[in-house]
């Protein structure tokens, strides 16, 4: 299939651009983080994400989304990137209405509805230590009642402090299950993280919660599928907002270039920053041709699909990491000031680059599927 966009998902990107520019540019996050707002993210916003029909891109028509695909949601997500903007699409257009549309009950689909309206936030909480570790779940769910009683503690949990339902990966005696729990629950308690890009996480503690069995999503010991679903497609949404914070970072520079005077000339008359330019702007050609691969095979279902999203999650993190670093550099001093944007982008991409595994990460799940 052809690295390229479709005229249609070209349409979609200048709309979701354009929506963003007009209605949650840069300024938007400095003012919800200058403002200490309570939430960091914006429920009119998001409805209004909603009324353009973004917020539902992978939520089918019969349940009230748009019917698109990971190539779409990567669509948006990138546009997410450019502008920065404190959104709850991650975790709750990707990850939860994954998870939701794979193996939800009927009564549970019934969120899909509302975020595709943007009326709902949901977080899908499945990290418990300093790194993304979906292999090492401690969470434990055991039988009490006619239900299960869950312990464990949870975190980065993208939006969770403003969540309106989690969906948490716990282990039980037949396997890996996901509960989709109420944060008001007894035994629920949650306390946001302001991450240092000024985006939102919070910590989940569970301590003998209560829940009854309708609250489990799919079959108990089978939640590792639809888990899996949702973080491919998570990874590959991922590497789309590292591409577009990466790519808009590098257009910022490259204007800084076309202005900026030194010893009485154009910087970017300079050979070396010329150099430097030209081989940062390949290397995000081929972060874009692999992101673009990944969602592709997500789309078309392939068996490697997977193995695409994390090669993509590496190479967009590793590219985009250089182009903030040379964002910074090539302006000098003033890059590292917060009166720059430049700096905005180099702690989004941090941030991003530990979200559903850095490229440590992945580099070794590749290796170990190839039998390194």
């Amino acid at each position: 299939m052809p690295l390229i966009l479709t005229e249609e998902q070209i349409m979609l990107q200048d709309a979701a651009d354009g929506f963003l520019n007009e209605r949650a540019p840069i300024a938007h996050l400095r003012q919800l983080r200058d403002s200490r707002d309570p939430d960091g993210v914006s429920r009119d916003l998001w409805r209004a994400f909603g009324e353009m029909g973004f917020s539902g891109v992978v939520i089918p028509e019969e349940d009230g989304g748009s019917g698109l695909g990971a190539v779409e949601a990567g669509v948006i997500a990138e546009s997410l990137g450019r502008t920065l903007t404190p959104s709850p699409f991650m975790g709750s257009s990707v990850l939860a209405a994954t998870v939701l549309k794979a193996a939800g009950s009927q009564t549970q689909k019934a969120w899909l509805g509302r975020i595709a309206a943007g009326e709902a936030i949901l977080s899908l909480a499945v990290d418990e230590g300093p790194k993304h570790a979906p292999a090492k779940i401690a969470a434990h769910a055991e039988r009490s009642g006619n239900g299960f009683k869950l312990d464990g503690a949870k975190g980065f949990v993208l939006d969770g402090h403003v969540a309106d339902a989690l969906i948490v990966a716990a282990q039980t005696d037949d396997g890996l299950t996901l509960f989709l729990i109420d944060p008001a629950t007894p035994g629920v308690s949650v306390e946001r993280t302001v991450m240092v890009d000024a985006h939102n996480a919070a910590r989940v503690t569970l301590a003998g919660v209560q829940v009854d069995a309708d609250a489990v999503i799919g079959v108990v010991g089978e939640g590792q599928g639809p888990l899996d679903a949702a973080l491919t497609l998570g990874r590959a949404c991922a590497a789309s907002s590292l591409v577009g914070a990466g790519d808009q970072a590098f257009r910022v520079t490259l204007d800084y270039l076309k202005t900026r005077k030194q010893f009485g000339r154009l910087i970017g008359e300079f050979q070396a920053l010329q150099h430097r330019a030209a081989h940062l702007f390949t290397e995000l050609e081929l972060a874009k041709a692999a992101t673009l691969a990944a969602l592709q095979a997500i789309d078309a279902g392939r068996p490697d699909a997977e193995q695409a999203a994390g090669i993509a999650k590496a190479k967009a993190g590793r590219v985009a990491e250089l182009a903030v670093q040379e964002a910074v550099q090539m302006h000098g001093g003033v890059g590292m000031t917060d009166e720059f944007d430049v700096g905005l982008f180099m702690k989004r991409v941090r941030v991003l680059n530990e979200l559903l595994g850095d490229a440590h990460f992945h580099a070794e799940r590749l290796a170990r599927a190839q039998g390194f």
